[in-house]
């Protein structure tokens, strides 16, 4: 009934929780939010939900009440690294889909090397094959990065739906054209 219809969450700083993934509620649970009292509408849908009791339009943009800070170091997952080195292999700088890339060790464990942000590169199969137990330099070094680069860096890999009324709050921070 109402599938396309998620609202995009915001901070109270009406900046989004998280890019990647994009910060979103279905449409029930935000309508839950919002009667609870935790969100407040920002931006609506046409749609109209209705109850025995009260009928409201569907919320396409919603923000917290209270500021929810956000955390101070970046989490060491897999799909990070990538972010961090913009889906490209550190070796051969082709750009892949996400699951045609694999995290390669720069030090192999075998000669000691370590599972973490410096030690870690984007690598896609082939790459990663060839390399195997070697030692082979990255383009760029590993790296951990800040909050605000990985958010600079999920800007530049945009969701594939956007409602119009998201754009806004997406890109406030873009430079605005001439």
């Amino acid at each position: 009934m109402f599938q396309n219809c998620s609202a995009l969450v915001l901070n109270a700083d009406f900046q989004p929780l998280s890019y990647f993934p994009l910060s979103l509620f279905g449409w029930e649970d935000a309508i839950k939010a919002v009667v609870k009292g935790s969100h407040v509408v920002v931006a609506e849908y046409d749609e109209v939900a209705r109850s025995p009791s009260i009928q409201m339009k569907l919320p396409s943009v919603i923000a917290l009440r209270c500021y929810v800070r956000p955390p101070s170091r970046v989490a060491f997952t897999r799909f990070n690294v990538f972010l961090r080195d913009h889906f490209v292999c550190q070796y051969c700088s082709v750009s892949h889909r996400p699951s045609d890339l694999t995290f390669d060790h720069v030090l192999p464990r075998a000669a000691g090397g370590v599972t973490s942000w410096e030690n870690i590169a984007t690598a896609c199969s082939p790459c990663n094959m060839r390399k195997d137990r070697r030692l082979e330099k990255p383009r760029r070094k590993p790296f951990e990065p800040t909050v605000h680069q990985l958010m600079a860096a999920q800007r530049l890999f945009p969701p594939n739906f956007l409602h119009e009324t998201w754009r806004d709050f997406l890109y406030w921070d873009v430079e605005l054209e001439k």
